[in-house]
């Protein structure tokens, strides 16, 4: 900061679709492509978020969102446009999050379901409970319900958003209803999971058929892919037209997740596209048995893929990261998992250690498919 200009003057915008930054994405599914912005969606973004998020003038952020992920989820343009007080984390530990939050009066902060998940398992030395309300954006994989009912201990105030880096962030956010309030804390966080209905700004999202490209029903069975189409897509990979191209194939961007929706109209994903199971014909989510494999008390990460089988074709194969001074065994968690959803779906195998991330805290999975 001290190095920059400070006579520097922005020359004046040309075009609104001029490119406004390069951002990359995580990597998780394969080599990471550059995306580039375009001055139109990143002002939309911002616009947005401030209505999504009920920011006033002059909020307090704490940036624990690294700033190349999405230009830190569109906040770097958001908090400028609500004159914030940004308050920055060079490194991340539960223990330095709950003390700037106390230290700095935090209003608001954005963390990855990851991130959320190292504060519910954080020392209880180390936690801090809030009597006023902070309010926490999360999104980067669809977050366990148990890890959000553990938030409300602390006196944050979720806000579930699901975007892409090629979407400049979120499109989606699961946006609490009155009723909600009426449900039990654990069936609430279940519903706030739920990736939810168009964010302000976006024009278009759909979950259509891959096959026949038609919208599927409201129904929360019939799986399709989630497509959008709007001001906050991107511009297009850098140097990789190809890539572009098969992105928006049909007019809509392809997000390659695979999603229902729900009868009240809230869209919730059930897999990426890649890393839904195919076992003996019938589809398992990944997300599913992570979901029941976070419930169990001695689980602090849990991740779950494909595994070759002679028999079934595909079957569930679980990574799990126990918490700290925990212990348990493979046959107890699949027990577990049998208790809690249908047989089939439960994971075959257990595999206890660290799981692979990314910078941005997502984890590797196909690191994970290589270790089989």
């Amino acid at each position: 900061i001290n190095s920059g200009d400070p006579q520097f003057t922005c020359p004046p915008l040309q075009d609104e679709w001029q490119a406004l930054s390069l951002n990359y994405t995580s990597g998780t599914t394969g080599r990471p492509k550059g995306v580039v912005y375009h001055h139109r969606g990143s002002y939309l973004m911002s616009m947005g978020t401030v209505t999504a998020w009920e920011l006033p003038h002059h909020p307090r952020y704490l940036y624990s969102v690294p700033m190349f992920h999405c230009n830190g989820w569109g906040h770097a343009w958001t908090m400028t446009l609500v004159a914030a007080t940004v308050v920055c984390m060079r490194s991340f530990s539960p223990k330095l999050l709950f003390d700037l939050l106390e230290r700095h009066d935090i209003t608001h902060f954005g963390g990855a379901p990851v991130v959320l998940n190292m504060l519910a398992n954080a020392p209880a030395e180390e936690q801090k409970h809030f009597d006023r309300s902070i309010k926490v954006m999360t999104a980067g994989a669809p977050p366990p319900a148990k890890v959000l009912e553990s938030m409300t201990e602390f006196g944050f105030d979720v806000l579930h958003v699901y975007g892409l880096t090629e979407t400049y962030g979120h499109i989606l956010e699961s946006a609490p209803q009155s009723d909600w309030q009426d449900q039990s804390a654990a069936r609430r966080s279940e519903l706030i999971s739920r990736q939810g209905v168009r964010f302000p700004i976006m024009e278009e999202v759909s979950v259509i058929d891959p096959k026949t490209k038609k919208v599927v029903p409201s129904d929360g069975k019939t799986i399709g892919e989630i497509v959008m189409r709007g001001n906050t897509t991107m511009k297009g990979y850098l140097n990789n037209k190809e890539a572009t191209a098969e992105a928006f194939d049909g007019g809509w961007f392809h997000s390659g997740d695979l999603a229902v929706v729900q009868e009240d109209g809230y869209i919730q994903i059930k897999d990426r596209a890649k890393d839904i199971i195919i076992s003996g014909g019938e589809n398992i989510s990944s997300v599913e048995i992570e979901n029941v494999l976070y419930k169990h008390p001695a689980v602090g990460e849990a991740a779950v893929v494909a595994m070759p089988d002679d028999k079934w074709g595909e079957v569930p194969c679980a990574f799990v990261e126990l918490k700290a001074g925990e212990s348990t065994k493979d046959q107890e968690l699949i027990e577990f998992c049998t208790q809690h959803m249908a047989r089939f779906k439960r994971p075959k195998k257990i595999i206890f250690g660290p799981l692979p991330k990314t910078a941005t805290g997502k984890i590797q999975k196909h690191e994970l498919r290589q270790r089989i």
